[in-house]
């Protein structure tokens, strides 16, 4: 049996039935892995890729100086 960790609450999921795959993050070298969540907990989880925020909020600033 494997560990997991909660990752809204950062808990350890000790229950396998109260554990939910929450998303898969991918990896520069190898397959990447799963995000996991309690289940009370899977709607907490911030899905946003903190890349693309960046990004996104880079090309907000500039669109809104131009205007």
């Amino acid at each position: 049996m494997s560990l997991h960790v909660c990752r809204a609450c950062d808990g350890l999921i000790t229950n396998p039935a109260d554990g939910v795959i929450v998303m898969h993050e991918l990896s520069n070298s190898g397959p990447g892995w799963d995000v996991w969540a309690h289940s009370d907990h899977a709607d907490d989880v911030e899905l946003i890729d903190p890349d693309l925020l960046r990004i996104m909020t880079r090309v907000w600033a500039a669109t809104a100086a131009a205007e």
